[in-house]
């Protein structure tokens, strides 16, 4: 089996470089063997990729939400990549939770949370299987479409097999 890092080659995806806060918090806490998260939202090179709620009249697409969600996680996974000395250090996901702003209607916020989930499942096969949560928001910081927001296991010492 492929490492993490080895998928992520395969599928054409580099991580992306880590955002400094913006606010009073940190990009992620290690606490034993639990890498825990701030949000991600969908900047590409310093802007945010997609903005605006998902779903009826002028709503984002589900594509361009499911889209919107890869982009987060992969945000994600150079955080805890950063934080854990590499994404191959990763063990584990654990759980994810997917923030959609959402006009009002839009039900398919766990349609949304797949765009990211199937990501996490490409790079670590039966480690990538998590825990969810898909929810519907009116607002997001700076007008972003999902924000996401993983917890993983991530190794103190040797990277897995």
């Amino acid at each position: 089996m492929s490492s993490p890092s080895e998928r992520l080659k395969a599928l054409g995806l580099t991580l992306p470089a880590v955002t400094k806060p913006v606010g009073a918090y940190v990009p992620a806490l290690r606490h034993n063997d639990t890498l825990l998260l701030s949000g991600q939202i969908p900047l590409q090179d310093g802007k945010i990729a997609y903005t605006g709620k998902a779903g009826g009249p002028g709503g984002r697409t589900l594509e361009d939400a499911q889209a919107a969600a890869r982009t987060c996680v992969l945000n994600a996974l150079a955080v805890a990549a950063e934080a854990a000395g590499g994404i191959d250090r990763l063990t584990r996901v654990l759980k994810v939770v997917v923030y959609v702003a959402s006009n009002p209607g839009f039900t398919d916020q766990h349609k949304v949370a797949n765009g990211g989930s199937e990501l996490l499942a490409d790079l670590f096969g039966e480690a990538g299987k998590h825990v969810r949560a898909a929810v519907g928001v009116a607002e997001l910081p700076l007008n972003a479409t999902v924000e996401v927001d993983v917890m993983f296991a991530a190794g103190q010492s040797e990277p897995r097999p």
